[in-house]
């Protein structure tokens, strides 16, 4: 386990790259000159960094409009990456830090052993006073350059390291009430406590051409790392010192979401963040009654509805009978045998519950 002092910090492309598409330096010697004194000062810090589609697609590209074609990004990538890389390893040199790429995959945290290999990598290169530098395995993987969106990697990088901070770091100055492109009197939300369905409705599209992500992929990952027990705030990279600010919990500056008091397991966590949902389990009264009041497990008799194509161990989200989401736990039956399989659908050791409260 990584020290009790970890800070996870995301910038996404819009804000690591120019108006041409090349890497912006300033931003992130700006960054690197923050990280540094977090380092120095004893705090572990782990960069999850955007932009290797975008800055290889520059040098590939030459003026070309970005193409959508999977295989075509992952080729970009494949560019993209060691240029980003030597523009994080440049703007460390002044400090005498070094960089360590780390790229992470679904696999990494769909399965346990890798999901604690990836830990330990992790934690050897804090060791080591290496500042680890992660991003999504695109060369490799058309699932994340399709659907994923490196907020939600930081978060689970931000629970797998059990930092005490997540700092996502955009083009914005945080969540605001209104699009600011279509609400000219659109402010600042401070601090949220909870991310319930009027804050999600704040959210809009990317703002950006070159992100993936956008406000609503940042509160996703807002809420997986406040029920983690982790501190999230969304905030300007560009500003002066903004990883300094965010740590010290700068007044007015961007957008804090307080952490949950009860934190979730390490366990728990993965069950709940990290693995994929491959089927729907929905319940009546009384089975939801057992597990959220009770504390029991989730017996068979209790399910009226099954969907999805799943396998024994795999995870399920659990359903209220109104289609509500209340937990997600991992299935000792499959789809397939369900009815011939224990009467015990999920073991209260493997079911988190998440509804909102």
């Amino acid at each position: 386990m990584m020290s009790s002092r970890s800070v996870v910090v995301k910038v996404g492309t819009s804000s690591v790259t120019n108006g041409e598409g090349g890497v912006d330096t300033d931003v992130l010697h700006s960054l690197a000159a923050d990280i540094s004194q977090l380092h120095e000062s004893g705090v572990r810090v782990v960069l999850v960094t955007s932009g290797a589609i975008t800055a290889g697609w520059t040098d590939v590209g030459r003026g070309a409009p970005r193409p959508s074609a999977p295989q075509v990004l992952q080729a970009v990538s494949a560019v993209g990456q060691p240029l980003l890389m030597s523009a994080w390893r440049d703007a460390f040199a002044p400090y005498g830090i070094l960089v360590g790429q780390v790229l992470l995959a679904p696999l990494d945290f769909a399965h346990r052993g890798q999901y604690l290999q990836a830990r330990g990598t992790l934690e050897a290169l804090g060791d080591l006073g290496v500042i680890a530098i992660v991003n999504e395995n695109d060369a490799v993987s058309d699932e994340e350059i399709r659907f994923g969106d490196n907020d939600r990697l930081a978060a689970l990088t931000a629970n797998l390291v059990a930092a005490e901070l997540l700092v996502l770091l955009t083009d914005t100055d945080g969540l605001l009430t209104a699009d600011p492109r279509l609400d000219a009197n659109a402010t600042l939300i401070e601090e949220v406590t909870s991310i319930d369905h009027d804050v999600e409705l704040l959210a809009g599209k990317s703002g950006s051409d070159v992100g993936s992500g956008g406000m609503s992929s940042k509160l996703a990952a807002a809420r997986m790392a406040t029920w983690s027990g982790i501190r999230a705030i969304i905030a300007p990279a560009r500003a002066t010192t903004p990883i300094l600010r965010a740590v010290d919990d700068d007044t007015g500056f961007g957008t804090t979401f307080h952490a949950r008091t009860e934190r979730l397991s390490a366990r728990k966590a993965w069950i709940a963040f990290a693995l994929p949902t491959l089927g729907h389990f929905t319940l009546n009264d009384g089975a939801i009654r057992a597990i959220e009041k009770d504390g029991r497990s989730l017996l068979r008799i209790g399910i009226e509805h099954v969907t999805g194509a799943f396998e024994e161990g795999d995870a399920v989200e659990i359903l209220d009978p109104a289609g509500a989401l209340v937990a997600k736990g991992l299935t000792r039956v499959s789809a397939e045998s369900f009815d011939q399989g224990d009467d015990v659908a999920v073991h209260r050791d493997d079911l988190v519950l998440l509804r909102r409260s």
